[in-house]
């Protein structure tokens, strides 16, 4: 194994990772077969779950190298409780290979062959069967994921509207392989990036695993991406601006929410600017130091924040 290969690995596993064996106390765990492949999924059902009264559904997207079953530990625990409080069904899936083909076709070439895997077709039989079997209803359906999980939130954003109302991507924005792909439908987005990722650089160019590796696929700014969306979705007029009190004037990070609202099908544009933010997921874990990946901003809690987006969207 090569010693890239192996970084790529060790940054990855980390990512959103808390410990060696994954914790799946709450989970259910399910498996679908894609095209001969199986395919396995986690469920968190909040406490008052009830299949007649058609919960909302919030998919979370692992990192690279990361696992869905550790989702939440890597979120230093936020992830669930915010779910459970908001009686939002969460569920976790698997990339093969701790993967996801989220479209930076440039690099995914060199680690597993995307034309035989088919992350689409396996989300969307996720949501499918969450539908048919436990009463999830249809028009509150969401994605969010960090890393090599959030560009597969984009790419489900332009690639699977019929189904999903709204996305957050966190560390990641709309690459270049998929920048001229439209959505079918409008939907809304809610960006979550940190002004000093040294892996996924705010204003676009190369993904890097380590500061100096080889590109991991090139990428559009973070400016770019709200443009691309906003045109998407008809917005128009200037953005509404709030920059929060500064909560933890230790962590070096300020937040500043940039909102676009007057759009079509009441779809929203949302940047989340964590001024001085690494590749890291608001609120959780400093899973490596910050020499690599940056800070995390204790300002904001990125899971609370982003299911309350969520629960304002739903397709008409």
């Amino acid at each position: 194994m090569s010693l890239y290969r192996m970084t790529v690995i060790f940054v990855g596993v980390l990512l959103l990772s808390a410990c060696e064996r994954p914790s799946s106390i709450g989970l259910q765990t399910e498996v679908l077969e894609i095209d001969g492949v199986e395919r396995t999924y986690h469920i968190y059902f909040p406490s008052d779950f009830n299949e007649t009264e058609a919960a909302p559904l919030v998919l979370a997207l692992h990192g690279g190298g990361g696992a869905g079953a550790t989702f939440n530990q890597g979120t230093a625990n936020t992830f669930i409780p915010a779910a459970e409080s908001r009686g939002m069904v969460a569920v976790f899936p698997e990339g093969v290979d701790n993967q996801w083909c989220d479209g930076r076709t440039e690099h995914l070439a060199e680690d597993r062959n995307c034309t035989e895997i088919d992350d689409l077709a396996f989300l969307e039989a996720v949501i499918d069967q969450m539908i048919a079997e436990h009463g999830i209803d249809p028009a509150r359906v969401y994605a969010t994921g960090i890393s090599n999980g959030g560009f597969m939130s984009v790419r489900l954003a332009l690639e699977l509207t019929n189904k999903l109302a709204a996305v957050a991507p966190v560390t990641a924005q709309l690459s270049v392989a998929l920048a001229e792909q439209e959505p079918s439908q409008p939907i809304s987005i809610m960006l979550v990036n940190g002004t000093a990722d040294p892996l996924v650089p705010f204003d676009g160019g190369d993904v890097k695993i380590v500061k100096f590796g080889r590109s991991r696929g090139e990428i559009l700014s973070t400016e770019e991406t709200v443009a691309r969306f906003r045109g998407f979705n008809n917005c128009v007029g200037s953005a509404e601006v709030v920059n929060l009190s500064d909560s933890d004037p230790d962590d070096g990070t300020a937040v500043q929410i940039e909102s676009y609202t007057n759009c079509i099908d009441n779809t929203e544009v949302v940047l989340v600017q964590v001024e001085g933010g690494g590749h890291t997921w608001p609120g959780g874990q400093q899973y490596l130091s910050e020499a690599l990946v940056g800070v995390v901003s204790r300002e904001i809690n990125a899971s609370e924040l982003i299911l309350d987006f969520f629960l304002e969207h739903s397709k008409p």
